[in-house]
């Protein structure tokens, strides 16, 4: 029987902490048999998670036996993780062990230089943060998990299902997997990543930037089809000194932050009202729907059509 530990520090989430002992113990082989035997683990025997007291039947040799360790998030993913975990999650994985992290796990995961060099990935909020603590790691806000063979992590708490089933069905099939998300009431894969969850702000323009004017009339305008061109003339510079101006104060070009603006005013529409597509594409100012899908996709990471579907809900919209 397959040996999964779940590791539990001072401040665990509960959620992600309960989702892999949840997920892995409910799991049956098609004989009916259990596939995984869970095993919570700590380097202490009382666990606080905020909000109840935990008490670990395993201490972290148990880490030694498993084949697979599964590290929770935790509440505060900038508090040092002690020597004697980092030091133990290294023997497991010289050892084959497979581990894999949810949400701010990733932190935990990070620390002990296991992840350097590979692509990772977190709850989007925290993605930021990980890059600048440890820059040796690829950082994927986008996805919901990624998978390196030996090492996986995944995004927030839900995401961190996702991956459980995603090992299920590298250990057992599709079938087990499908029965163990069928428990779940969780589909076997979820359509589109992280990306459509993300709150995409506009990237600022310093306190007093003299583009602030003109991004509000961009802001204001961008249902045009504005070009390049029209937007240099606006500003009364020629379109290389703007591009040269937007790059110093908001890290990007005209166009970009523009199309930026439109996506957000897309999603706005798809979230709350029931036009169709074809005309929010107009109305945000697509040339036509065709580019908007595409453009969409690329920055959601999902069609409008499913990303109205997950945050609107209620009545089917075209």
């Amino acid at each position: 029987m397959h040996t999964v530990a779940v590791l539990a520090l001072d401040g665990v989430i509960p959620f992600d902490l309960s989702t892999p002992i949840e997920v892995f113990s409910r799991t049956r082989l098609p004989d009916g048999r259990a596939a995984y035997r869970v095993r919570v683990c700590a380097p202490v025997r009382e666990v606080d998670a905020g909000v109840f007291t935990l008490r670990a039947h395993w201490g972290l040799d148990a880490l030694a036996e498993a084949d697979t360790i599964v590290l929770p998030g935790c509440a505060d993913p900038t508090v040092p993780v002690p020597v004697e975990v980092t030091d133990a999650l290294r023997r497991a994985a010289a050892s084959g062990t497979r581990i894999a992290s949810i949400c701010a796990g990733a932190f935990v995961f990070a620390a002990t230089g296991l992840l350097d060099g590979m692509r990772a990935t977190t709850h989007w909020i925290g993605a930021p943060l990980l890059a600048r603590m440890h820059p040796g790691i690829e950082v994927d806000p986008d996805v919901l998990y990624v998978d390196n063979g030996q090492f996986l992590t995944s995004a927030g708490a839900a995401a961190g299902l996702d991956l459980c089933l995603h090992m299920i069905r590298r250990d057992h099939g599709s079938a087990v997997a499908a029965d163990a998300a069928r428990l779940s009431v969780m589909p076997l894969e979820r359509e589109g990543g992280q990306a459509q969850f993300i709150v995409h702000e506009q990237p600022p323009a310093p306190a007093g930037a003299t583009l602030e004017p003109l991004l509000r009339w961009m802001e204001e305008n961008a249902s045009r089809e504005l070009t390049l061109a029209d937007i240099a003339d606006h500003a009364g510079m020629s379109p290389r000194t703007i591009n040269r101006r937007f790059r110093e104060q908001t890290g990007t070009t005209p166009l970009q932050w523009l199309h930026r603006a439109r996506i957000r005013q897309a999603q706005h529409l798809l979230e709350t009202t029931a036009h169709p597509v074809d005309r929010i594409a107009t109305q945000v100012g697509f040339g036509s729907s065709t580019s908007f899908r595409d453009r969409f996709k690329r920055q959601v990471g999902t069609s409008p059509y499913a990303y109205r579907r997950a945050f609107r809900g209620g009545e089917r919209i075209a």
